[in-house]
């Protein structure tokens, strides 16, 4: 069994991040917790248990030592939109061709 007061910071870490997610995110629903497998064991937590109300937790393929919120929402889809967004920017002005010189190095006495 984990300590309680890795627990009780946990839980208190998901409710801020999902309580962050939807103040961020007003169009989608939270609804669970992602866990890497490992840290999901060393908590002490079962696959769907219900950890804070409506919001279950799930394992999945992420990194150890972070979770995720999950959503019925598509982020990644919009990720990919302002990244297209920023690719298609054209530049108004050339920049330099050349770097400014800069000065050499002298020993000190020189």
């Amino acid at each position: 069994m984990a300590d309680t007061g890795k627990i009780a910071k946990n839980l208190e870490r998901f409710a801020q991040a999902v309580a962050a997610h939807d103040r961020e995110n007003p169009t989608h629903t939270a609804h669970g917790i992602g866990l890497a497998h490992f840290d999901l064991e060393r908590l002490g937590f079962e696959e769907g248990e219900e950890i804070l109300p409506g919001i279950t937790i799930h394992a999945d393929s992420g990194v150890t030592g972070n979770f995720r919120v999950l959503c019925d929402g598509q982020h990644d889809e919009e990720r990919e939109e302002s990244e297209q967004e920023v690719v298609e920017a054209i530049a108004t002005h050339a920049a330099p061709a050349a770097a400014p010189e800069t000065p050499r190095f002298r020993p000190f006495g020189e």
